[in-house]
């Protein structure tokens, strides 16, 4: 049975970018040859030609120049176009495998689930594709947050999809690497249809991890998701007591 998927107009899929020079054109192209959406490349203020090869490759470029992944994502987020129903997220450096494109958005499209992750941890990873720090990282969050939500991950991938509208009505507010942290806490917290899905995973195809490439910037994105989760955890908790106050008062009026 063919995947149901939305019209091709109405799905967008947005593309973090920070000095991603040598590899974003494939990625561009590989995604093109998905036919499932515009692509948009969010430049966020790289000092190499990024922007410029994506653009040559077929991408639609919004620039960023706040660094900041989160910052990327919400960028690419509003630009885009009237209509746009779905949206989806990966990286610029060759690592995600858009082949899983479909998959990932068709449950969406279908109504099956109001978000779809997938999981290269339970997909096939090329060796050295990810570092005993980046699993790790994956493995401790879904811990936190079977704990706190009762829901199960086993991964913080990028490669995600979800309607564009529930996606902007989460409240989005992380700038940096917490980003993909915060937007599964929210849809936990908010109850929403959850799906983890099995994805290959490759080795970046070219430039430096602005994460895993050295240690210091590994501890620094741990101790930031970590940091998230505490502060996002005490935040969403306070807007539920909130919440239940409000509506005692309501019902006693």
């Amino acid at each position: 049975m063919n995947a149901i998927l939305p019209r091709r107009h109405s799905t967008a899929i947005i593309i973090p970018c920070l000095d991603e020079e040598e590899p974003i054109a494939d990625v561009v192209r590989e995604v093109l040859a998905e036919d499932v959406g515009e692509v948009i490349v969010v430049d966020n203020g790289s000092t190499d030609r990024t922007a410029a090869r994506a653009e040559a490759a077929g991408a639609r470029v919004v620039r960023e120049p706040r660094r900041g992944y989160g910052r990327a994502c919400t960028a690419g987020l509003a630009a885009i176009r009237p209509g746009t129903e779905i949206v989806c997220f990966l990286d610029g450096d060759g690592s995600d495998v858009p082949a899983f494109l479909k998959a990932v958005i068709a449950p969406v499209a279908a109504g099956e689930a109001d978000f779809v992750m997938g999981s290269r941890l339970r997909g096939r990873r090329e060796a050295g594709s990810m570092t005993p720090q980046q699993i790790a990282a994956g493995r401790l969050a879904g811990l936190l947050l079977r704990l706190a939500y009762g829901v199960r991950f086993t991964d913080m991938s990028p490669l995600r999809a979800m309607r564009a509208d529930a996606l902007k009505a989460l409240g989005m507010a992380e700038t940096t690497y917490g980003w993909n942290l915060e937007m599964q806490m929210r849809v936990a917290a908010r109850g929403l249809t959850i799906l983890e899905i099995p994805v290959d995973h490759r080795c970046r195809r070219g430039g430096e991890s602005k994460v895993s490439g050295n240690l210091a910037a590994g501890l620094k994105a741990a101790w930031k998701i970590s940091a998230t989760f505490l502060r996002l955890a005490a935040t969403l908790r306070r807007a539920e007591a909130g919440g239940a106050e409000a509506g005692s008062f309501a019902g006693g009026r």
